[in-house]
């Protein structure tokens, strides 16, 4: 629906942030100045102990300098209460007193409609309640109660039975005058080719689908018959029901998130009922489908890092693997995932069941990081034992984590492979090449060609001006202050860049928490006073009153490209020089030359050609991008 002018500035200006915010966190109120509006709490999206989430009245917003969440009123209500903008609009209006503008008369019909086939839906789920408790429904109560399932467990789900009756639902629904064509659009009733209607749902144990605002929106079956064609059967897509984009106990589950519990993604319905049972109340399961991308998405939003737990068989292991490679490319600093795989053999339900829910903790306890999965799918029952293979696996391995579009995760998904591969391989000293072994020599042992005083005092050798760097660092800051239009775009490198000058760091945090630009607070303001009055800043283009934003754009690509590549390199130097002793002095030298190089063609200016700017630097070329993201300075080992 469509809002009058000046609506949500009005609705936004009667509700007071913290008065929203302060309902959802624990304000700390030895940091927070009540008098002007100023509150500090641990951050209600991620789990932490310090008080590091703020909320400003005045201006209406609140930044967390955690995890960088940020916002108004109704972002908040969106992403804490899982809620659409107009559905977080009409919360906030209650609030303030307002009413809502009346909807265009189309909206007006859709809504009625949903509201009409949730009425369809609840009407189907108390019907099949109703029916659990008939002679007919005996070897249903009796499959629950092999499965544990106690009757109040039973009553909290909404447990129904289907009769295995071709038209019972629709004779039902009809008799309390709800017309076919409405238990149809529900997904109730299907149509067979002769036209006729009949039950969807016949002979089965009924789950109740609900949606985060606990209203049913579909229907899950499960089969009495074991050789029926489907053991699970859900709900047709209906104008209620998208099983891509919801979760099973999603209200529920995000209830309990809130309150601290970890998320849990399990793979159906009675996984989901024994976990939230036995404690887990923070477990949601996808709808018959494998996890799609709007459903990891959901899933963030109520944790920062679910556990997919998931049956330890080999089905198990490629549903985790195929939940990997949809998440890489999404992955986001302080968002991720990790996997539960359970005893072979054994469900979370199995496992409660057998061993109590202490078991269960104990496999959550033992959840592995996506990128332990990634190594164990390209190395477990394979054999290195050839140059050949081991260039394919790092082969196989650089084409996975270049899923990865952010910078910072990609660069640690790459150390933490890199390590993998220097404990599968043994040593991690570079490969030495061959070296003739002198008379008499006994074969077989090994050579230690000592480095020349050449290579040691080599300007190759030395790491990169510290200076340099902190004037860079200065004259990007000055940049993004300058044309904060510009923000967005840079956003994720300044949030990763590793800040060495003074102030630097707190006037990184105001940029990020900023309004339109507007520097909050005096110590902020007065770093950024002195940035733009040192001579290298005042006198840059970039930062000149009405200078031009593409070209400050381009200056921004290429100056946190140069930083990114001075500190590969120095980095790889480290480790280089690190290996002096004992390394041939050919290696050596290859590895700072190839260091060299990287750095050399980030500090050659490419803003003449603005035709090959990549979509991570913007402005950066592509073969810059490509070289630094490769890391070419490394001498691939083995």
């Amino acid at each position: 629906m469509s809002l009058p002018p000046g609506f949500l500035d009005e609705l936004r200006g009667r509700v007071t942030l913290s008065s929203i915010v302060g309902r959802a966190v624990t304000w700390d109120m030895r940091k927070s100045n009540m008098a002007r509006g100023d509150w500090w709490a641990p951050c209600p999206f991620h789990q932490e102990k310090s008080p590091s989430f703020h909320v400003d009245d005045r201006k209406g917003f609140y930044y967390c300098f955690g995890c960088h969440a940020k916002g108004d009123a109704l972002t908040f209500l969106k992403e804490n209460g899982n809620l659409g903008f107009i559905e977080a609009v009409e919360v906030l209006a209650r609030e303030a007193g307002m009413a809502m503008p009346e909807r265009d008369p189309q909206a007006a019909q859709r809504a009625d409609r949903r509201t009409q086939l949730q009425d369809v839906m609840e009407e189907a789920v108390q019907l099949y309640r109703l029916q659990l408790r008939t002679a007919g429904a005996a070897p249903a109560r009796d499959y629950l109660a092999r499965r544990r399932l106690s009757q109040a467990t039973q009553d909290r789900w909404d447990l129904g039975f289907a009769p295995d009756s071709r038209t019972f639902l629709i004779g039902a629904l009809k008799a309390k005058g709800i017309p076919i064509e409405m238990i149809e659009a529900a997904g109730l009733a299907a149509r067979a080719d002769d036209g006729t209607f009949y039950d969807r749902f016949r002979g089965r144990i009924i789950f109740p689908i609900r949606d985060a605002r606990d209203r049913a929106i579909s229907l899950g079956g499960r089969a009495m018959d074991p050789n029926a064609p489907a053991k699970y059967l859900n709900g047709p897509q209906t104008d209620l029901f998208d099983k891509g984009r919801n979760l099973f106990n999603l209200g529920p589950a995000r209830d309990a998130a809130g309150k601290g519990q970890p998320l849990i993604v399990a793979e159906g319905y009675m996984d989901v009922i024994a976990l939230v049972d036995a404690g887990f109340g923070a477990t949601v399961a996808p709808l018959g489908t494998a996890v799609t991308e709007d459903q990891l998405r959901l899933m963030w939003r109520i944790h920062n890092e679910p556990v997919i737990a998931l049956d330890g068989d080999k089905a198990g292991i490629r549903a985790a693997l195929r939940v990997v490679d949809l998440a890489l490319p999404l992955l986001e600093a302080g968002q991720g995932l990790r996997f539960a795989l359970l005893p072979d053999g054994q469900d979370p339900d199995d496992l409660i069941r057998g061993q109590g829910a202490a078991a269960m903790q104990a496999v959550l306890d033992r959840a592995e990081a996506m990128v332990t999965l990634v190594w164990r799918r390209e190395t477990e029952g394979r054999v290195f034992d050839s140059p050949e293979r081991k260039a394919a696996l790092d082969k196989t391995l650089r084409t996975t984590v270049a899923q990865i579009r952010d910078p910072s995760i990609r660069g640690h998904y790459g150390e933490e492979i890199r390590r993998l591969r220097l404990d599968l391989f043994g040593s991690g000293k570079p490969f030495r090449p061959f070296v003739p072994m002198p008379p008499g020599q006994r074969r077989g042992a090994i050579i230690a060609v000592a480095p020349t005083n050449a290579t040691r005092t080599s300007a190759l050798a030395r790491p990169g001006d510290a200076v340099d760097e902190v004037m860079l660092e200065a004259m990007l800051l000055a940049t993004l202050a300058a044309h904060p239009a510009l923000l967005p775009t840079f956003e994720a490198d300044l949030e990763v860049l590793i800040l060495r000058g003074e102030g630097h760091d707190t006037l990184r945090h105001a940029l990020l928490s900023s309004d339109k630009g507007r520097i909050e607070g005096a110590e902020a303001r007065a770093v950024l006073e002195r940035l733009v009055n040192l001579a290298h800043v005042s006198s840059a283009p970039p930062v000149r009153p009405g200078s031009d934003a593409g070209l400050a754009r381009m200056c921004l690509a290429e100056g946190f490209a140069k930083l990114d590549a001075r500190r590969r390199a120095r980095a790889e130097i480290a480790e280089a020089m690190a290996d002096i002793d004992g390394l041939a002095d050919e290696g050596l030298t290859w590895r700072l030359a190839q260091s060299a190089r990287a750095r050399h063609l980030a500090e050659t200016t490419t803003m003449t050609d603005a035709g090959d700017m990549g979509e991570d630097r913007n402005a950066l070329s592509k073969g810059l991008q490509d070289m630094i993201d490769c890391e070419i300075w490394i001498k691939r080992k083995g």
